[in-house]
């Protein structure tokens, strides 16, 4: 076992790289020829659906999975074949794994124990890890007798105190409801930044994805689809798999031609800078276009249905009988009314060739 770490300011976070890894079940190929890196002290988010590969690959890089080619190092040294508890890294569970016969200080203390770390520094330790959570004189309690946020907070607690460069996050808030989940993610963001650690943060939830992220990897398949700032990905996505999964967005299919985006039904939207000639998604986001009087926008359509969603009003735009989008207003409009729409904030999706 390695020696533990004695805590004496914010943790040195690791850099991560993952080169060609793939991981397969059978005939079944979870993982294809995955690479990227994680730089020190980033929160990296693996985002995307169920079976995508995202909580494979995090388990693969703590060790639980052993993987069938390529290589993962943690700060340039080659960790593939070791096993977990060689890997210096805190693992926070989706159902946060804690001994329901064992007391709170037993589940945080339990990783300095394996350490054989001496009594009085892991009374300390222990102390200071469930401070960093904001938890207070609750070490002889059991879990069975926290809050479901209050194990999440211990399940963190139990992760950090063994002072590791290297945080793996598995969905730890997906059990929780949603107004719990906002508060906590924020806390957790400061904590991180605060001690340095680098955390890989799987999650489908594109919202918290968003909020959290220095980075994200959109995974579909056992492939990256795009690895990106949050900003990029949400605003800037590079296939119609990451626009659909991150956010509400219009698709509306299409040729580029010179001048412009020709529609389905042959209208032409002139779009600046709309590229090479050839078939084409145009892709915008409700809170992209622009709803004008009627005449003064790029094409006329006609309100044909309105949702509230709290901070704005969506109103579903009927371009022809075939063809609708969405988009957001400040304040209501009346069915059947007829105005112009704006597509300067939309941007062209290019066919797989």
């Amino acid at each position: 076992m390695p020696d533990a770490i004695n805590q004496s300011g914010p943790t040195q976070g690791c850099e991560v790289n993952i080169r060609s890894v793939s991981k397969s079940y059978g005939k079944l190929t979870v993982l294809r020829d995955v690479s990227m890196t994680i730089k020190p002290g980033e929160f990296f988010t693996l985002l995307g659906p169920s079976g995508c590969g995202k909580t494979t690959l995090l388990r693969a890089i703590a060790g639980f999975h052993p993987i069938n080619s390529g290589r993962i190092e943690f700060d340039g040294k080659d960790v593939s074949t070791r096993p977990p508890w060689e890997r210096d890294i805190g693992f926070v569970f989706q159902n946060y794994a804690l001994w329901p016969n064992k007391t709170i200080f037993e589940n945080v203390a339990y990783g300095l124990r394996l350490r054989k770390v001496v009594k009085s520094e892991i009374a300390r330790r222990v102390r200071d890890a469930l401070e960093q959570v904001q938890l207070h004189n609750v070490e002889s309690r059991y879990p069975s007798e926290m809050s479901g946020g209050m194990q999440q907070r211990i399940a963190m607690a139990r992760a950090l105190v063994i002072d590791p460069p290297l945080l793996l996050l598995d969905e730890p808030m997906s059990n929780l409801d949603a107004r719990l989940r906002v508060s906590l993610r924020q806390e957790l963001r400061e904590l991180q930044k605060r001690i340095g650690v680098t955390a890989i943060y799987v999650t489908h939830d594109q919202e918290e994805a968003l909020e959290l992220s220095d980075r994200i990897a959109v995974m579909n398949g056992g492939v990256v689809e795009q690895l990106a700032l949050p900003e990029d990905i949400y605003a800037r996505p590079t296939s119609r798999f990451v626009a659909e999964f991150v956010g509400d967005a219009n698709f509306l299919e299409g040729r580029v031609e010179s001048g412009g985006f020709r529609l389905a039904d042959g209208r032409m939207l002139h779009l600046a800078d709309a590229g090479p000639e050839g078939p084409a998604t145009l892709f915008v986001r409700p809170e992209g276009l622009r709803i004008l009087d009627m005449g003064k926008g790029q094409v006329d359509a006609t309100v044909s249905d309105i949702r509230y969603l709290g901070r704005s009003f969506v109103h579903r735009l009927s371009l022809s009988e075939d063809l609708a989008v969405w988009a957001d207003a400040p304040v209501r409009l009346e069915r059947g009314r007829s105005v112009g729409l704006d597509f300067t904030g939309a941007s062209l999706l290019r066919k797989a060739s």
